[in-house]
């Protein structure tokens, strides 16, 4: 059983979409979840490594753009998966989520447990606010989060 489930929302505030890790962090901040610390992060890959290492369950959510539709919530158990540099590729960082996650295996430093939530979004353009279908995507995140802490804290 974890101790303290660590969850990291993940994104940039002024650039539309890419806030939706963010937005979810901070809907679960509000909920208070018992057992789990949640922090917002920008996706730096090091820091990340950095957060999660004392960590043995992490949930990492983050705007995605791997094609599929607007909204679409990807769930990836790290553990059972590798994850593609192709699913972050508007990242800003040279050193994103997914290299730091690959890195981490490499090094034998993945958290025992490591889930992403990749929310696709539709634009990563300057300014605030989610499209509706991110924004719909964001709240049933922060549900099926809340229950996988939950259902972790429990096991």
């Amino acid at each position: 059983m974890p101790q303290l489930i660590l969850i990291i929302g993940i994104g940039n505030e002024y650039r539309s979409d890419d806030a939706v890790g963010l937005v979810v962090a901070r809907a679960l901040q509000a909920r208070k979840l018992s057992g789990a610390s949640i922090l917002e992060a920008t996706g730096e890959g090091i820091a990340l490594m950095e957060v999660w290492k004392s960590s043995d369950a992490v949930i990492l959510v983050d705007a995605v753009a791997s094609g599929a539709p607007a909204g679409t919530i990807h769930q990836l158990d790290v553990q059972t998966s590798p994850i593609s540099p192709d699913f972050f590729a508007l990242s800003t960082h040279a050193f994103g989520v997914a290299q730091a996650i690959e890195l981490a295996r490499v090094l034998g430093d993945l958290p025992p447990r490591l889930v992403v939530y990749g929310i696709e979004a539709r634009r990563f353009v300057a300014g605030t606010g989610l499209s509706p279908e991110v924004e719909r995507a964001a709240h049933a995140t922060v549900e099926r989060v809340a229950r996988l802490a939950q259902s972790w804290l429990q096991s």
